[in-house]
């Protein structure tokens, strides 16, 4: 079975969770970065480095794509959606000049799942308005 498929497989189980701000546990709450940082585990183990807490506006605050490099560090980055295969991960930036601050996983037939406040672990439609956003598209590492 290939990391994409795998990764896709795991996400579908975290759909439901609730959200959380800084959660990360399947089933009991996550945000968006922790559904990425849940699914880390399930496939690895130990998350590759602590992960700072963090305030709901801490993109517009910080002035860094802190989001985009970390994806950098542990990720393999796609040059561009064109290369994407469900099971990738997808960051988003909500406005121009921005950090990135949204991440989810590309889900098959032109969907996404990811993790937001208003509804928890959902399987969205990848608009255009969300296609527009994407900052950054990478593939979890095998195994």
């Amino acid at each position: 079975m290939s990391i994409n498929t795998t990764v896709l497989t795991l996400a579908e189980g975290w759909i439901g969770t609730p959200y959380r701000h800084q959660a990360s546990t399947k089933g009991v709450g996550c945000d968006c970065l922790g559904l990425i940082r849940g699914l880390w585990r399930e496939l690895y183990g130990e998350e590759p480095e602590q992960t700072p807490a963090y305030a709901p506006d801490w993109a517009e605050r910080s002035g860094q794509d802190r989001l985009l490099d970390a994806a950098g560090r542990h990720f393999l980055s796609l040059a561009s959606f064109a290369e994407a295969m469900p099971g990738d991960l997808l960051l988003f930036r909500f406005r121009a000049h921005y950090a990135a601050k949204h991440v989810g996983l590309l889900g098959e037939e032109g969907q996404f799942i990811h993790a937001y406040e208003q509804a928890g672990v959902v399987r969205s439609a990848l608009v255009p308005a969300w296609r527009r956003r994407i900052a950054g598209v990478f593939r979890f590492p095998e195994q």
